[in-house]
């Protein structure tokens, strides 16, 4: 194998407990966003966009479907012999194999497929994130500091700060404290879950962290902090564009809200970067006479004959006359009957909804996922939250 300058590592063996009935069968950078992509899609194409043509993407969660999506990675560019899409999933070793323990441990797992590229820095990529990012304008910062270690960071709500970790910076945007998921956050600068190592100290942390038995193996929790113990240079990068963790049900829903702005944060249609993704060779979506659609992406393969408003529709999506589906998100293969209503859900792939059910109110606060088929009359088997 030929040197690499840097090289990503994708971590996407997430369980996605969060994502409830969505993740059930379903490792969570697989689950679909945006009417055509599945979440894993913005993170390869960010790879694709920065240069970046050498990615290991480790999974262990219900690896199924994500390892038949990401094929050989030919629609991110990834298909190639030097380098290109490597699948790790853990695997025995002539003493023994251990499920990844945590992302450090993941990391630490795979040091001899980073060594084969004798890379001067690697990635650190999380599978389960919505954005579009340069990398190498990233990259380009942290050799202007002299980093060690490079940190994406944004400003997030006060009232979401303690699901992140979060940082804080002195005036050259050195990292002077970081603490994971703070019960009471000092600052709400957050990390994004992107970092840049300078590859000879990211592997000499991650053999120390995999001696100590008292360590969690996770880069927020143990291996970030033990470096700043020891003052290696640690510098945030700031990032202001658009950024969405889709882990939570209503963080799902609302990014795919998101992208029928008007003037959406998140451009989907830019021909010099689009995402790109696996699509399926579907005929175009058909409008019956009668339908109506509104503020709406309806993709490939959906058959309309009722009134579609506010929503995201993923391809083979059926909708019955005189039926009304809005703020909604329909996944893949749904078949809505006749006279339906839909307000404010979330509908999981292949669900089919009879002729005459009402799931979810006009005006309500809270979004209902479906995932299994429901008939006129049926109490439906749902998961509430409020949005």
């Amino acid at each position: 194998m030929s040197k690499k300058n840097m090289i990503a590592m994708l971590l996407a063996g997430g369980e996605g407990k969060r994502l409830g009935v969505l993740t059930r069968e379903l490792a969570k950078p697989a689950v679909h966003f945006g009417g055509k992509y599945r979440i894993i899609d913005f993170t390869l194409s960010n790879c694709a966009h920065s240069g970046i043509d050498t990615v290991g993407v480790l999974t262990q969660y219900q690896p199924l479907v994500l390892n038949s999506y990401l094929g050989d990675g030919s629609p991110w560019g990834l298909d190639r012999r030097d380098g290109g899409m490597t699948i790790l999933p853990p695997y025995m070793k002539q003493k023994g194999g251990k499920w990844y323990k945590g992302t450090a441990n993941a990391i630490y797992q795979n040091i001899g497929f980073i060594e084969q590229y004798d890379p001067d820095y690697v990635l650190v990529i999380s599978g389960d994130h919505i954005y579009k990012m340069d990398y190498e304008l990233m990259l380009d910062q942290h050799k202007k500091n002299g980093a060690d270690v490079t940190i994406a960071c944004l400003q997030v709500d006060w009232k979401e700060a303690s699901r992140f970790g979060i940082m804080n910076v002195d005036d050259s945007g050195a990292i002077t404290s970081f603490v994971e998921k703070p019960k009471v956050p000092v600052s709400n600068l957050a990390s994004m879950g992107v970092y840049i190592f300078s590859w000879p100290v990211l592997k000499k942390y991650l053999v120390r962290d995999e001696a100590n038995d008292l360590s969690g193996n996770d880069f927020g929790k143990d291996v970030i902090p033990a470096m700043l113990n020891d003052d290696v240079r640690l510098y945030a990068y700031a990032f202001n564009d658009y950024w969405k963790d889709v882990g939570t049900l209503e963080s799902l829903w609302e990014a795919n809200m998101d992208l029928l702005a008007k003037q959406p944060s998140l451009d989907l249609n830019d021909p010099k970067k689009p995402i790109y993704s696996v699509n399926r060779n579907r005929p175009a979506h058909y409008a019956a006479a009668g339908a109506m659609i509104t503020n709406s992406l309806v993709s490939e393969g959906c058959l309309i004959e009722g009134d579609v408003l506010g929503s995201v529709l993923f391809c083979d999506v059926q909708v019955g006359a005189e039926s009304r589906i809005q703020d909604s998100v329909i996944m893949p293969n749904v078949t809505i009957g006749r006279n339906v209503r839909i307000y404010k859900a979330i509908i999981a792939e292949g669900a089919v909804i009879g002729d005459g059910v009402t799931i979810g109110s006009p005006g309500s606060g809270e979004v209902t996922v479906i995932h299994e088929s429901v008939s006129e009359g049926e109490e439906p088997c749902v998961q509430t939250y409020s949005a």
